[in-house]
């Protein structure tokens, strides 16, 4: 056919204790995987021959970001680097909190984590935190890779004591990584190459491991969702705005619109100034003409006409509280999920988890105050269209307002 096939991308989260080499392995990915711009190789290595190896990487990592902050074009929170098979893109995560409002507000949504400790320090309370927000956003993806092997002599028993402490963590959030990679990020071993230096592990290497990641974007394969974002007119032409969640939209196919069960026809597909396309994937911005128009609101989702959802008014979240006002059972509150808002009140607050030490704090609780998660059951005031967060993302993460004031948000697992 002489097309290349479009790599698939996959985006990872690199998340771990501060000091035990985020950067430094974000900066070594580059490297390895000859992911940097031109020239700045060049400038690295003059750093390091002024200040020693472990400057340059981590220095690298630091660097992009900062230009990323510089040059407001650029997303501030994405590096991209690719393999012979994949493309990758790193979410940067700052502090936890930051990170938890980001990844949730789906404003850097990962697929994968790569979770890097220090074999020196062990198992550390961000550590845990960190891997705690991973399975409570339904991130199952999870790599491993137990950085500074250097520092213990490369030996299998330190790597196998600190790897135990992990799966018994692990364990207990009903999480299973999917590979444990024993790596010196400073001195590139298991990175992107095999090393004489761990002889002893026979498993994949950092690049082969995120290679062997798939991601999810098998949406067009999934049934049609399509929340409406808007309706325009155009020339006496009424057009519904919004772009594809999960599923094909075509030409000529039968539609209901929940949660009014009304069922239309699809008439004609638009992309700006685009006319006769005969289908839209997942992702796309379209316009859609009805066979015959009747009123429609911002909010409404499309599926199929034989599809069985229905839209519910109860249901149960994974929350994290941002605001200084708690959220209280019973309180009215505004949710939001993809286009669709809705009146809503916390019926149960069946658990109240502190964050950063991950005790359960009580069960059935009042309130959810500042910087606390929970599981928690709302009930809304008229049926809305969701997902589990793992089948269609736009449809499985949903925040909580008050007023104007985004006061917490969730994922549907």
């Amino acid at each position: 056919m002489g097309m290349k096939a479009k790599k698939e991308t996959i985006k990872i989260v690199i998340i771990g204790h501060v000091d035990h080499g985020k950067s430094t392995l974000i900066g070594r990915l580059l490297l390895e995987t000859d992911s940097l711009p031109k020239g700045k190789i060049e400038e690295i290595k003059k750093i390091s021959r002024k200040f020693g190896k472990d400057t340059e990487l981590a220095y690298l990592a630091d660097q992009l970001k900062e230009e990323r902050e510089k040059n407001a074009t650029i997303d501030t929170t994405q590096i991209f680097f690719k393999t012979r098979k994949k493309r990758f893109v790193i979410i940067d995560t700052p502090g936890h909190v930051e990170f938890l409002k980001n990844m949730i507000t789906g404003a850097s949504l990962a697929q994968a984590a790569v979770l890097v400790i220090d074999v020196n320090e062990g198992v550390m309370e961000q550590t845990r935190r960190h891997a705690f927000i991973a399975s409570m956003l339904g991130i199952d993806k999870i790599v491993v890779a137990f950085n500074k092997m250097d520092l213990v002599g490369y030996e299998e028993k330190k790597f196998n004591e600190v790897k135990n402490e992990l799966y018994v963590f692990f364990e207990g959030l009903g999480v299973k990584p999917l590979f444990m990679i024993p790596v010196s990020v400073r001195e590139g071993v298991n990175i992107g190459g095999r090393s004489s230096e761990t002889i002893w592990y026979k498993g994949p290497v950092l690049t082969e491991a995120l290679e062997a990641l798939k991601s999810d974007s098998r949406d067009a394969k999934k049934p049609l969702r399509f929340p409406v974002q808007d309706v325009y007119e155009i020339g006496g032409e009424k057009i519904i705005a919004g772009k594809v969640a999960s599923g094909i939209v075509k030409k000529r196919q039968k539609v209901v619109f929940l949660p009014s069960f009304k069922g239309a026809e699809i008439k004609d597909i638009r992309i700006f100034k685009k006319y006769g396309k005969r289908k839209a994937l997942p992702g796309e911005n379209i316009g859609l003409i009805l066979e015959q128009f009747f009123p429609v609101k911002r909010g409404e989702v499309i599926v199929q006409a034989d599809d069985p959802q229905k839209g519910v008014n109860r249901f149960r979240g994974n929350v994290f509280w941002m605001s200084k006002e708690p959220l209280q059972v019973n309180k009215t509150v505004t949710l939001r999920c993809a286009t669709q808002e809705v009146a809503c009140i916390a019926e149960k607050i069946e658990k109240r988890i502190n964050t950063s030490t991950f005790d359960l704090m009580e069960k059935d609780a009042n309130e959810l105050k500042l910087n606390e998660a929970g599981v928690v059951v709302f009930k809304t005031e008229k049926p809305v269209v969701i997902e589990k967060f793992s089948f269609i993302e736009e449809l499985g993460r949903f925040v909580i307002e008050r007023g104007y004031d985004l006061q917490g948000a969730g994922v549907i697992v």
